[in-house]
């Protein structure tokens, strides 16, 4: 009999589903060594938020062969230690979509009738009319940082309440946003013409503090922050700085920094709607978690693919060795350019070269998928559901192969072409299964990979070399390797120096301010 323990409370409905693949046993509030202990017999693991899926727990599941989390993120799951021991992880990426929308728009309207304070006023004993003067979100401009599944149905529900939407998200094509009746925009542009501000990004490196201090200071004096993301997202004190000089209006927060958030520097703050993390928390959620995650579980325990699995895809053994060190590669080239390539992307395309023209390639493409979208999305990217999202938001990518390649035995290019008709190339091969990137925005290269990179361009001349090096000295950055590329003697040169630690942003400005650099990017390939 196959046995599935479910270890945090689940909808009824979904109970009913696991049941019909095997012997559901539901152990509530285990410690982590009582849950290692348990687990060897168990075949699935259906878990929640609280249950930590550790290495030492899926080490201990000898028998398991998928874990099911019954939400949208799986923070909480050591995917790479799930993949390495080939266990399916699957979730319910969809299920909290329309709860987490509803409640950003019971947050926008809370801030415009002032509804928290005329409550308490009212439960106070008082009748104070006078005092709650609100405003009428119709006509108002409200930027949408992030269009995914929650940002989009937030914005259907804008536009019925007559507002004007703006998004910023690279990845959303014109037709796309025509359709949901919204305008795409820069961030920069978001910030300075939104009269709201709504979060709805994921939490990577990229976005920790995206609105901080100095994004705070670009938007609208007075104007209103929602958040029902993630808490790091956003820099407490900036917004706490903000709310008692009034450069912010209002702000509604539904995530937190800490939570539960005492210490937070929020705590106290005026024109603040504060919530104890309620996005999900509406029976409707909670319903479609529990049978979305329940029928992904059957489906694995019964052999089928899961409509939302998570962790990578499978590749014949017989292809893995040569095409495995391009699935990193593919990720990294997505990655690198949607950080190297600052105007909006109008179709990409994946050209296979040499030997990889002889093998599948299908799962490269969703490697370079999973890059493109890694940054754009509440969910979590992987190869699975890459081609799904990338359906989702109108990207344009085509395929390309030529048996032939001059220099490599196998090369993997990327070409970005921008709403100018700029084309940006973007390739790199592998030898003896270490990466090398060759081309980047068409200068030639040969740079190893490194999570920590700084590229500028400039004029090729005399100096620049010493002269970045100084500066990055002087910063106690320390550099492992040194590239250069140019188009020409004294022509257009690009320097990618490989760093040991992250590039800090003051440190970034010092180098875009150096005689001779025209542009520096500081870039993170996780």
């Amino acid at each position: 009999m196959t046995r599935i323990l479910v270890t945090e409370k689940i909808g009824d409905e979904g109970l009913a589903l696991l049941s019909q693949a095997g012997d559901v046993e539901v152990r509530l509030n285990l410690t982590p060594a009582e849950l290692i202990e348990l687990l060897p017999p168990f075949d699935a693991l259906v878990v929640r938020s609280q249950t930590k899926v550790t290495a030492a727990v899926v080490a201990a599941g000898t028998n398991l062969k998928v874990v099911g989390r019954a939400g949208t993120g799986v923070d909480n799951i050591d995917l790479k230690a799930a993949t390495e021991r080939g266990l399916l992880v699957v979730n319910a990426p969809g299920a909290n979509s329309i709860a987490v929308a509803e409640l950003t728009l019971g947050l926008i309207l809370s801030i415009a009738r002032r509804l928290p304070q005329a409550h308490a006023s009212l439960m106070s004993g008082k009748w104070e009319r006078g005092l709650f003067m609100g405003s009428e979100v119709r006509g108002k401009t409200l930027g949408l940082l992030g269009l995914g599944r929650i940002g989009t149905e937030v914005a259907r529900r804008a536009r019925a309440f007559e507002m004007n939407v703006l998004a910023y998200d690279p990845f959303i094509s014109a037709e796309r946003a025509a359709q949901l009746g919204v305008t795409p925009a820069s961030l920069d542009d978001v910030l300075a013409q939104a009269d709201i501000v709504s979060i709805h990004v994921p939490l990577l490196d990229a976005t920790r503090h995206l609105i901080n201090a100095e994004r705070i200071a670009q938007m609208k004096t007075g104007a209103w922050l929602i958040n029902c993301a993630r808490g790091e997202i956003v820099d407490e004190a900036a917004v706490a700085a903000a709310l008692h000089s009034g450069q912010l209006g209002g702000a509604g927060l539904d995530v937190w920094a800490t939570e539960p958030p005492s210490a937070s520097p929020l705590m106290g703050a005026p024109n603040l709607v504060g919530l104890p993390h309620l996005g999900a928390s509406t029976g409707e959620a909670q319903l479609v978690a529990a049978v979305d995650v329940a029928e992904g579980v059957v489906d694995a325990l019964q052999g089928r693919t899961p409509r939302y699995a998570v962790n990578a895809p499978f590749v014949a053994p017989e292809e893995w060795q040569v095409v495995a060190p391009y699935l990193t590669l593919g990720t990294q080239l997505a990655k690198l350019s949607t950080q190297l390539v600052r105007e909006p992307a109008k179709s990409y395309e994946i050209v296979y070269s040499g030997e990889l023209t002889e093998h599948t390639t299908e799962p490269i493409r969703l490697a370079v998928l999973s890059g493109l979208l890694a940054s754009t999305t509440e969910s979590r990217v992987t190869p699975v559901n890459a081609a799904l999202l990338a359906r989702q938001r109108g990207l344009a990518v085509s395929e390309r192969t030529d048996p032939q390649s001059e220099q490599y035995a196998a090369l993997l290019e990327l070409n970005v072409t921008t709403a100018d008709g700029t084309v940006y190339c973007f390739g790199g091969t592998a030898v003896n299964h270490e990466l090398h990137i060759v081309y980047v925005r068409g200068y030639r290269l040969d740079v190893v990979p490194s999570p920590f990179m700084l590229f500028t361009t400039h004029r090729d001349q005399p100096g620049m070399i010493g002269r970045l090096g100084t500066v990055l000295g002087q910063l106690d950055i320390n550099i492992s390797s040194m590239h250069v590329g140019r188009l020409a003697p004294r022509g257009q040169a690009m320097m990618v120096l490989t760093l040991d630690d992250p590039l800090p942003a003051a440190a970034l400005t010092e180098v875009t301010a150096l005689d001779g650099i025209e542009e520096a990017y500081a870039v993170q390939l996780d």
